[in-house]
Formats: C-alpha cells, sequence, structure tokens
C-alpha cells in the first residue's frame, strides 16, 4: 500500500488499498490503524480533505472498527541483512 505523508494534527501517513478496500492511518507517536470495509469515497474525501484530521475525527474513527499497529518504518538507507553484516564483520552467516 502507497502511503501518503500529510502533516495534519496526529496523522502522518494515510494510505488506501482499493483491492482490500482498507485504509491505514499513521500517527506522529508511531502508531497506526487498519480500517476495514472502507470505500473509495471515504479514501477519496479524506486523502483531498481541507483538514485530513478533522475528516478523520467526525467520519472515520468512530464509524469503522480498526486494528492497532505499528507505523511502518521509512528510511533513505538501504537496510543491511544478516548475511552482508557476517561478511561486513566476519563469521559465518549460517551459523556453522
Amino acid at each position: 500500500m502507497e502511503m501518503k505523508k500529510i502533516n495534519a494534527g496526529k496523522l502522518r501517513a494515510i494510505g488506501y488499498d482499493p483491492r482490500e478496500r482498507t485504509l491505514r492511518v499513521e500517527f506522529d507517536d508511531g502508531s497506526a490503524i487498519d480500517y476495514d470495509a472502507v470505500g473509495t469515497e471515504v479514501w477519496r474525501k479524506l486523502s483531498s480533505a481541507g483538514s485530513p484530521w478533522s475528516y478523520y475525527r467526525d467520519n472515520i474513527e468512530e464509524d469503522f472498527t480498526g486494528r492497532r499497529g505499528r507505523a511502518a518504518v521509512t528510511t533513505d538507507k538501504p537496510a543491511l541483512d544478516r548475511e552482508a553484516l557476517m561478511k561486513a564483520f566476519g563469521g559465518d552467516p549460517d551459523g556453522a
């Protein structure tokens, strides 16, 4: 799911998967909530709202059931895998 970064109230990013009809809302504290059975019209209105935080509070927060989670970690630095670390610092990546 592609996330749209925003800075509105406590919201930091929003994303929508039209196939799954899932809305993901990420907050400034690093938490996230996924909402199921969200129609494209709700997503369209949220993503184009003049005040996304108000729209979220008034039309999503209480009207849909959400699952709490953690916001996706994003970084401009490439992730290092275990094998690359083992090669860089010596050792067998297979644990032998």
